[in-house]
């Protein structure tokens, strides 16, 4: 499946910061880019694979491992990004994430509730903390952090995960505010379920399956990672000018239910 622009160069000359660049989301979000024009630098953990970005032409492509919830390898990343593309970072996607454990809020352990704010919060908030700074003198930017449903809503059983996707709205919504006058967006995404090992793992831990959940979805089913890439396109392009602490949902109309 082609994900792309349609041949439309929406981020020609742009360059732009994906993390969690493996993952399903990641990986569509980074192809989209590059199909609008975008120069990009992928970010994903350490061990992880980028084979999937290969359709990404080599000039391009710039593939790096961090942990984003570590500031120095966050402080790393960018400046690596700045060496290498030279003249500045027009585009952040904070995407990186993990699901965390199935459990109710009594068995919830400690150590499991911190990780996933960790990675899901902690690093939202240190990448935009590094790539700002530059956003802000050049006045500048799109910030896209990846929240969810989850962030709008809330469901039982995921406790860690949904209070993560909150914070991700506010730190969105409070980083907006301040970058505004700057001529900086920062704005989130908030997919419904999308087709992805995540979605899988979630499903499983919950005996559930994709017929049992897409039924309670106006759409009656799944997203697909390129639905979630092509908004990010959007919301990195100059259409969307106007655009700026937004959270909006790609999710099938599945928020429009509760």
């Amino acid at each position: 499946m082609r994900i792309g622009c349609k041949g439309i160069a929406l981020l020609s000359g742009k360059n732009a910061v994906v993390t969690g660049a493996a993952g399903t989301i990641g990986t569509a979000v980074c192809l989209a880019f590059a199909a609008c024009g975008a120069r990009v630098a992928a970010v994903d953990r350490a061990g992880c694979d980028f084979a999937s970005l290969a359709p990404i032409a080599k000039d391009q492509l710039l593939c790096l491992h961090a942990d984003v919830t570590d500031e120095g390898d966050v402080k790393a990343y960018v400046a690596a990004v700045l060496r290498h593309f030279g003249d500045g970072i027009d585009i952040a996607l904070n995407n990186a994430g993990i699901e965390g454990p199935v459990a109710p809020v009594t068995d919830y352990a400690l150590a499991d509730f911190r990780r996933v704010m960790a990675v899901n919060v902690d690093g939202v908030f240190l990448g935009m903390k590094h790539v700002l700074p530059g956003m802000l003198a050049r006045r500048t930017g799109s910030i896209i952090n990846m929240a969810s449903v989850a962030g709008l809503g809330a469901s039982p059983n995921v406790v860690g995960y949904i209070a993560s996707k909150h914070a991700v709205v506010g730190l969105t919504r409070a980083a907006a505010v301040e970058a505004g006058p700057y001529g900086v967006r920062v704005n989130c995404l908030c997919p419904g379920p999308i087709r992805s090992p995540m979605i899988d793992a979630l499903n499983r831990q919950r005996g559930e399956t994709e017929e049992t959940r897409a039924v309670r979805i106006p759409a009656r089913r799944y997203g697909t990672a390129a639905e979630v890439a092509a908004m990010a396109a959007f919301l990195a392009s100059d259409a969307a000018a106007y655009i700026n602490g937004a959270a909006l949902p790609v999710d099938g109309g599945l928020g429009a239910t509760v």
